[in-house]
């Protein structure tokens, strides 16, 4: 895996083979996702929400870009592990805080709210569904705020309520949900 843009542009890391619980998002998808963010968001401002961080990947890609608030949560402590050694390596860790835990504990404790929010599950987690009415739910997303789950093509959002727009790299979608459509 590759960091794609920013002051680590090309920087690849790899993280542990063996038994490994996560699905990182293919560099591919994660390229597609940061080109539309590109216009959405200013990376230096945005507070940003990493759930089921797994390989931080995602986080990585916003602290290149300029971000200096992110918030990564997975539960896997060797995934939190090798995300805490990569910050180190990367100098990054001052804009980098691990929350080793339970994502849906995190989301019904968490008192801040978040401009860019991130999910990227399991796909086969059986509560996937839930994650966007938890998100506004508890208030985690700002007023002007972006919350973007990954899934796959079992899974659709566009009935949701804050449902906003899908992209598809091939098998993998992100849905887009914002607090109030956009015009």
């Amino acid at each position: 895996m590759r960091i794609i843009s920013g002051k680590f542009k090309g920087r690849r890391f790899h993280p542990p083979a063996d038994k490994w619980p996560t699905r990182p998002t293919t560099d591919f998808a994660k390229e597609g996702l940061f080109n539309v963010l590109n216009n959405l968001l200013d990376f230096e401002a945005v507070h940003v929400l990493d759930l089921f961080g797994g390989t931080g990947s995602h986080s990585y890609e916003f602290i290149s870009r300029g971000c200096t608030d992110v918030t990564y949560v997975d539960k896997f402590p060797a995934c939190a592990a090798f995300v805490q050694k990569t910050a180190i390596e990367l100098g990054i860790e001052n804009h980098l805080r691990i929350v080793r835990g339970d994502v849906f504990k995190f989301i019904e404790t968490c008192a801040r709210q978040f401009d860019y929010i991130f999910a990227g599950p399991p796909y086969p987690l059986p509560t996937i569904d839930t994650i966007p009415d938890l998100i506004f739910q508890y208030n985690l997303l700002t007023d002007d705020g972006l919350f973007v789950l990954e899934h796959d093509p079992s899974h659709s959002y566009k009935n949701h309520p804050h449902f906003w727009q899908e992209r598809h790299y091939g098998k993998t979608i992100f849905s887009f949900f914002v607090k109030k459509l956009l015009e």
